[in-house]
């Protein structure tokens, strides 16, 4: 397989590209070992061994190392990874791997989120979160259901309270403000407007 390009990166990194598509990043004393260069040629057995030796372990470590931080979703982790320089099927051989050990769990990623935002957001905003975040619709609605349970009436006047809004003497100015708030956390305005008025 002929090196088409090797693209200098960050960190002593490079991005090698081989004839035939294939993408990968190595650092410098690893492609120097092999002896990739632009115009060289890279065997089959060199190849597989940097996928077998360097990438594949690289990338279970890194998928780990990102979820040891936070929960994510399948899509998120993917993405990373894609970021990271690993070609799509190391990523799913990283991913067959940590869903072997229970550690990818986008139900689990949901209801955390879930939990932890819904105190100031809305329904609506924190399914448009977890849309955002690669989390299919059916595992969206089916923990919503589970998970939430904010009053959403009570949860806009704690969100008033806190701004200290006053309905009362509000000018039209500050109503509209507070509206334009409130519909970023995702109300609709029917909610908002039942309790501004």
């Amino acid at each position: 397989m002929e090196v088409i390009s090797l693209v200098k990166l960050t960190k002593g990194r490079a991005k090698i590209c081989l004839q035939g598509g294939a993408d990968f990043v190595l650092y410098k004393k690893e492609y120097e070992s092999y002896g990739i260069e632009e115009g060289a040629d890279l065997s089959e057995a060199d190849y597989n061994q940097i996928v077998s030796e360097i990438l594949i372990p690289r990338c279970k470590k890194r998928a780990l190392h990102l979820l040891e931080k936070q929960d994510r979703s399948e899509k998120n982790l993917r993405d990373k990874l894609k970021e990271g320089g690993y070609p799509e099927e190391i990523i799913d051989i990283a991913i067959d791997y940590i869903n072997d050990y229970g550690y990818l769990d986008d139900a689990r990623m949901a209801a955390s989120h879930i939990r932890f935002y819904q105190d100031s957001r809305s329904k609506l905003r924190l399914k448009q979160d977890l849309i955002g975040k690669g989390i299919s619709s059916e595992v969206i609605d089916r923990v919503l259901e589970e998970e939430y349970t904010c009053d959403e009436s009570e949860l806009i006047e704690k969100l008033i309270m806190k701004k200290h809004y006053d309905k009362e003497n509000a000018t039209y100015e500050e109503r509209a403000k507070m509206f334009r708030f409130l519909a970023g956390r995702g109300f609709s305005s029917d909610s908002i407007n039942r309790v501004l008025k």
